[in-house]
Order: C-alpha cells, then sequence, then structure tokens
C-alpha cells in the first residue's frame, strides 16, 4: 500500500487476510472452482484497489471485502456474488474496464459488475429534470431482468455505506440517508430482506431525525430488564403447553420491534414512547415438513388463543394468502399480563428463513422443489410489472423512480374477483386500476364497479379485502381524464398508450380531409402548403393541426385554400427583446439562517414543515423560488434530499443571539372540562407571554375536544416549553406541534 508503511502495512496485511479468510469460511464447503474464482477476484480487487483510502481513513479494499461478507454471511449468496462484490467497484473507480473482467472472468460476473457500476458523467445532474441517482437506480432496474444478483448485491453495497456513514459530510449523510429510506429499504422489503430493510430504516434514521433515534434507542435501553421479564413472564405458560402438544418448536422468544417502526408508530399516533405498548413481538417457531406446516402453524395459534384472549380484529393470516414477496406466516395479538396487548408472530423454519433473508434463502428452498410455489407465482408476476415499468419510455428516469416506489415498493391490498381470483394493488388503487390489471381491454372499456355488490364510479379508491366486479360496454372509452384517476403504472401506460393510438388514427383521418380538400380545390398537396396551414391555424406540428381537423376544431367546410394560401402568412413578426423582469427579492430575516461555507443567500422558510431556530435543517434550491428551507424530518424530506440530492445546501441557524418571533402550529386534544379553553390561553398569554395569531377549539359529542393554535415563538426550546406547560393544564390533554 503506497498510503501505509512499516508496522501499518504489517497490521493491514494482517487484518487483510483475516476478513479475507472469514469470508472463504462463509462460503462453507463450495467445489474448489468456486474459491478459485473467489481468490481471483479478491486479488484483482486489492490490486485496483491499493494505495486507495475510503473518508473513514480506512484502506478502501476493506469495503467491498465487507460488502461480499454480507452477501455471503448475511443474505447467504454464492461464489459468484462473493466475487461480484469484491470486484463491484472496480470499473467505477480504476483502471480496469469491464473487458478485462470479462475477458478474465466470462460474461456473468461482468454483467452483474456492469449492472453494479454507476453512469460515469462530469455533472451531478443529467439535466435540469433528471438526478444522477436516478439515472442509476434506472439501469440497475434494467440489469436486475436479468440477473436478480444485481439487486441483492446492490442492497448488500448500500447496506455497508449507511453502516460506515458517520465518517462523510452531513449533507452527503441527508443526501444517502434519505435516498436508502425512499427507495432501498422499501426495495429490501419488497424482495422479503427483512433484517436489511430493517436495518437500514434505522440507521436512515439516526442521520436523518438523530435526537429521536436516540431517545428511542435511550429507551428501549432503559426498559430492557423489565421487557425481558414480561416477555418471561408471557413465554412460560406457552412452553409447557407446547412441549404436552409434541410440536417441535425451535424458538419462542420476543424480539424488540425496530426504532424506526416504534418512531412511525409515535408519530401515527401522536404518542411519546411511552405510550407504545408493541415495542417487542413474541416469536415461534416451528420444525415441520413442508406439507404439515400450515396445520402445525394453527396448532400452536389454538394454544397460544387458549392461554390469552385474542384482539377479534388483528387476525393475519399470510399462510393461506402469503404477501408478494413471498412472506408467509400467522400475526394474531392477544392480551397478555397487565393487560397488554401483545403481537405473536407464528411462522415455521422455512417461513423464518425467508421472512429474514427473503429472495436469496428462497432461492435455496426452490433448488429443493421442482413445482412452483405461490412464492414463484407471485414474484414472478412482481418482476413481470418491474419489467413493464422499465419499457414504459414516457418516463423520465426521476417518473421512474417514483413510479417504481408508488406501484411496486408501496403497501399493497389484496382484492378479490367475484370468481374468487386474487390480485395485488398497491395501497390507494382505484376500481379503474383493477379493470387494468384483470386486462387491458377490459380497462379501457370500463364504465364503473361494483364493490362488495354496491355500485361504484371508476375513481372508488378500493380497500383490503374487497371484491370487484367490473362493469363495460362494447366500445373503449378511454379519455385523458383517466390519467388523474389510476394509480398505478401499468394502467398509467395502456392508457397512455391507447390515447396517442388514437390520437395517430384522428391525424390520418385528418390528413385524407386536407388531401380532399386541396385535390377539390386545384391546389398542390405539399409540405411547403401545409406548414403555411400549420403557421395559420397556431400549431406546432402537422400531425396536430390533422388531429384538430379530424376532431372538428378546424371546420374545414368554408376553408377556401386559394385565398389563405396566396396570404403571406409566413411572415415573422421580429421579436424585440425584452428586459429580464427584476427577480421578486425572497423576504428573509437577515443574520438569522447561514447557508453553505458561511456565506448568506435569500431564502424562505418551507411552509410544509415550519422550521424553527434550533430544528435541524437543509436548504433546497427551487427552480423558481430561490432556497427553501426545510427541516430534516420534513414530510417532504426524504423524497427531496433522494431525488434531488444535487440540490441540497448545507444549512444551520446562526448562533449570534437574535429574538425574532416564528410561527408554529400545535394540534391540542383531550378530555373536555370546563374552563379548559380559559385555562389553556392563560398559559399561552399570561403565563408564558406568547402571541397567538389564531386559536380554534371545538368540543365534541364524545366528551373530548380538539383544536388548532397557531402561535409566535422563538426557537425549539421556547416552543416546548410551551407545550409542556398546555400540557400540564390537564392530565388528560396532549399536544403536539403540527406541519402544515
Amino acid at each position: 500500500m503506497a498510503l501505509l508503511e512499516g508496522e501499518s502495512y504489517a497490521k493491514f496485511r494482517t487484518e487483510l487476510l483475516r476478513r479475507y479468510r472469514h469470508l472463504l469460511r462463509s462460503l462453507g464447503d463450495v467445489p474448489r472452482e468456486k474459491i478459485d474464482l473467489v481468490r481471483d477476484a479478491f486479488e484483482l480487487a486489492a490490486k485496483a484497489h491499493e494505495g486507495t483510502m475510503r473518508k473513514s481513513g480506512e484502506p478502501y479494499i476493506f469495503h467491498p471485502l465487507a460488502v461480499a461478507q454480507i452477501a455471503v454471511g448475511e443474505l447467504g449468496l454464492g461464489a459468484t456474488s462473493a466475487a461480484c462484490a469484491l470486484m463491484h467497484d472496480v470499473v467505477e473507480d480504476t483502471d480496469y474496464t469491464l473487458e478485462d473482467i470479462e475477458h478474465r472472468f466470462g460474461n456473468r460476473v461482468a454483467s452483474i459488475i456492469d449492472g453494479l457500476t454507476k453512469i460515469s458523467t462530469m455533472f451531478d445532474v443529467v439535466d435540469k429534470d433528471q438526478s444522477i441517482q436516478a439515472e442509476n437506480f434506472k439501469k440497475m432496474l434494467l440489469t436486475m431482468g436479468e440477473d436478480l444478483r444485481v439487486i441483492l448485491l446492490k442492497l448488500c453495497d448500500r447496506l455497508h455505506n449507511m453502516r460506515t456513514l458517520g465518517s462523510v459530510s452531513e449533507k452527503t449523510k441527508l443526501k444517502i440517508a434519505s435516498e436508502t429510506l425512499y427507495i432501498y429499504a422499501p426495495l429490501a422489503h419488497r424482495l422479503g430482506l427483512n433484517a436489511i430493510k430493517s436495518e437500514m430504516e434505522d440507521l436512515s434514521l439516526k442521520f436523518t431525525e438523530p435526537e429521536l433515534y436516540r431517545e428511542i434507542s435511550n429507551k428501549l435501553a432503559e426498559s430492557k430488564n423489565a421487557r425481558q421479564r414480561y416477555i418471561r413472564e408471557f413465554i412460560e405458560p406457552l412452553k409447557t403447553e407446547l412441549e404436552k402438544s409434541g410440536l417441535e418448536i425451535t424458538e419462542i422468544k420476543g424480539r424488540p420491534k425496530s426504532i424506526f417502526s416504534i418512531s412511525q408508530k409515535m408519530k401515527k399516533q401522536q404518542i411519546p414512547f411511552e405510550q407504545v405498548y408493541d415495542v417487542f413481538a413474541i416469536r415461534v417457531v416451528v420444525n415441520s415438513p413442508y406439507f404439515l406446516e400450515k396445520a402445525d402453524c394453527w396448532k400452536v395459534y389454538s394454544i397460544v388463543t387458549d392461554k390469552y384472549r385474542t384482539h377479534a380484529s388483528r387476525l393475519r393470516d399470510w399462510l393461506s394468502h402469503p404477501k408478494s414477496n413471498g412472506y408467509e406466516a400467522l400475526h394474531c395479538t392477544v392480551l397478555g399480563p397487565k393487560a397488554n396487548w401483545v403481537e405473536v408472530q407464528i411462522r415455521s423454519k422455512r417461513m423464518d428463513d425467508i421472512a429474514e433473508r427473503g429472495l436469496a434463502a428462497h432461492w435455496r428452498y426452490k433448488a429443493d422443489s421442482t413445482e412452483p410455489t405461490p412464492q414463484d407465482l407471485a414474484f414472478d408476476n412482481w418482476l413481470h410489472q418491474v419489467k413493464e415499468t422499465l419499457e414504459n419510455k414516457d418516463l423520465s428516469a426521476l417518473d421512474l423512480v417514483s413510479e417504481f416506489r408508488f406501484s411496486l415498493l408501496g403497501e399493497e391490498i389484496y382484492l378479490f374477483t367475484p370468481r374468487g381470483d386474487v390480485k395485488n394493488l398497491p395501497l390507494g388503487s382505484t376500481a379503474l386500476d383493477f379493470a387494468f390489471a384483470i386486462h387491458s381491454e377490459v380497462g379501457k372499456s370500463t364504465i364503473g364497479a361494483k364493490v362488495n355488490h354496491k355500485l361504484v364510479p371508476i375513481n372508488h379508491i378500493l380497500k383490503n379485502g374487497d371484491i370487484v366486479e367490473i362493469l363495460t360496454t362494447q366500445k373503449p372509452r378511454v379519455n385523458p381524464d383517466w390519467l388523474n384517476i389510476v394509480k398505478t403504472g401499468r394502467a398509467r401506460s395502456k392508457i397512455r398508450e391507447h390515447l396517442r393510438a388514437e390520437k395517430s388514427r384522428l391525424a390520418g383521418q385528418g390528413r385524407e380531409i386536407i388531401e380532399r380538400k386541396f385535390r377539390n380545390q386545384n391546389e398542390t398537396f405539399n409540405e411547403k402548403n401545409v406548414q403555411k396551414l400549420v403557421r395559420h391555424f397556431k400549431y406546432n406540428t402537422p400531425a396536430e393541426f390533422y388531429h384538430a381537423v379530424a376532431s372538428g376544431l378546424i371546420k374545414t367546410e368554408k376553408l377556401k385554400l386559394p385565398q389563405l394560401l396566396a396570404t403571406e402568412i409566413n411572415k415573422q413578426t421580429p421579436v424585440v427583446p425584452q428586459k429580464a423582469a427584476p427577480r421578486k427579492e425572497t423576504k428573509k430575516a437577515a443574520s438569522l439562517i447561514i447557508i453553505g461555507d458561511d456565506f448568506e443567500m435569500d431564502y424562505s422558510l418551507a411552509k410544509c414543515c415550519n422550521p424553527l431556530p434550533g430544528d435541524p435543517i437543509f436548504g433546497f434550491v427551487t427552480i423558481s423560488e430561490g432556497v427553501k428551507i426545510h427541516r430534516t424530518n420534513c414530510p417532504n424530506a426524504t423524497r427531496l434530499m433522494s431525488q434531488y440530492g444535487y440540490r441540497i445546501i448545507p444549512t444551520q441557524w446562526r448562533s449570534d443571539g437574535y429574538n425574532k418571533p416564528f410561527e408554529a402550529k400545535l394540534s391540542v386534544h383531550g378530555i373536555d372540562d370546563v374552563g379548559i379553553v380559559s385555562r389553556i390561553t392563560d398559559i399561552i398569554s399570561k403565563d408564558m407571554e406568547v402571541n397567538m395569531r389564531s386559536i380554534n377549539i371545538t368540543a365534541n359529542d364524545d366528551g373530548t375536544f380538539h383544536g388548532r393554535l397557531e402561535v409566535f415563538i422563538h426557537n425549539v426550546k421556547h416552543l416546548e416549553e410551551l407545550m409542556a406547560h398546555i400540557q400540564s393544564a390537564h392530565k388528560y390533554i396532549q399536544v403536539k406541534r403540527e406541519d402544515d
């Protein structure tokens, strides 16, 4: 190593060999030629990256070694994947080419590495609408259709980058963490890689909302002993009965839920950590032969529900209908000791392995069976949807990422045809989406639907478990407004395809009409004369003009071609250059915010999250409104930082003291009581001396109240003090800061 000498170099060599041997041990008993493949890849990578260091200060070769170790040790992938992981940055970062890789390792390895290699460009932006991140993701998806190891290795690479993210700049942390949360964690979930998905989410939260991450992490640590005592108390009665049953139970224990999932519950239910009771789940894993798995899981369920009362609406049967990512299990929620609800997950050993390692584990089990499983069919269907989305030429790279995230990575609902066939669609899909999911011709002819035997319009939002019957007519009824109704990429693509075909058909008819008009009036039909008509009627292209003719927008009955063509309609009015309008100054509070490297820029505070001094923030360069300042936990932050990382500006509040009020919004709700409104207003105005912009509190018929307050606050600490004072007015009051 050029950067390491003497004792440091000796230590490096020792550590490098230790990690390499650990990788070989993780591969297990594999043929000699596979070991040789990994050794050759390791030697090439070590030579290629020699002298290169990571920002953390460690030799670069440790990164590909770590990625290979994750692939083999945590996903159970084989020697080819390990070799590709070792060389995944070689083409991108060194003088080696894909041709070099193909010559030495063959076409398959070269193809996988090509899919893992980022698009090379001198700029962060491909054009004004497309970021390089989106283009790289699109390339990766295109290669994924050829070999799924591309996507699995990319997830391993991203996971190791997240584990070592502490050594990069604050801007890079936010961008990579947001990108991970927006795309890679949902992708890991979609591929059934639960362990990777959970770790990615937790690490993303650690860098985007560090205070919330630390709060939950510390409280989980503080409550660990009490939680373990409760788990033992819950499990002991079950163990005895399960042992009597004769079932082979390989695991029964409690596992804490991820920090990220706890944070989501706190936000969704607007509750503190102390009120999140299901911070762990009990998992029961039974070792059963494949043909007895379902029956044994239901036996375990029967034993659990004999001991503890069930929550009737919280049974989730993913044995009969596995999730489309291959997940199978039986989930139930029961009332445990001390009147706490506890989630119990029941799986077979095979199901548990697939739940943690997803697609990678499924391949191993698939090798033992020639019959296609429900997971095979579900995953093949998903891959078909991926390829269909990628084939849509209308989508830019950024649109593709958005479409992919919603339609192919988002939460799914299960819907049924009247005959009992199951269709999976993204949450939020409409009856029209369901029609196109059945068949494109059914979708085009849809006039309405029946959902659970009730007549509904085509824009009706479907819910999990709905039985949907599509009502059709004989002729297609597609119109452009349908693009605002559908949510899925498949439906949108088929609608656009039909509209283009219809437009082309009408344009052809319009051309025939104009040709006849030229013949009847003894005029020459040529490009020059057609262009005169196009300019006269103020259309951009002949196709648009022909379409307008066929649609009846241009009346041809009284069209006098000789007069029109003789007129000098092709004269161009000279364009007089105009002075650029003065840029509207963005209202700002001088000396409040420093943006970037200690220089000030015009900015405005984003209305979507109303940042206050003390909030972690970032600047986002907009196209027409200057720099917008957002909180790092803004509802829009993840999307902005992941898709438009090149527009992010490191931002911080100045610390030299100021006393300017900022607007903040609060929601308050609780048990209604005499004088409660008066107490709240007294706390705000008299006790805290805070100015109010508005207050709106409403009493409900059920004895509760809810309200919304708009107040002027100096900083986050000031706001937290106000919220604590309001909450102290009554033990059943809850106060929460609101985004817009």
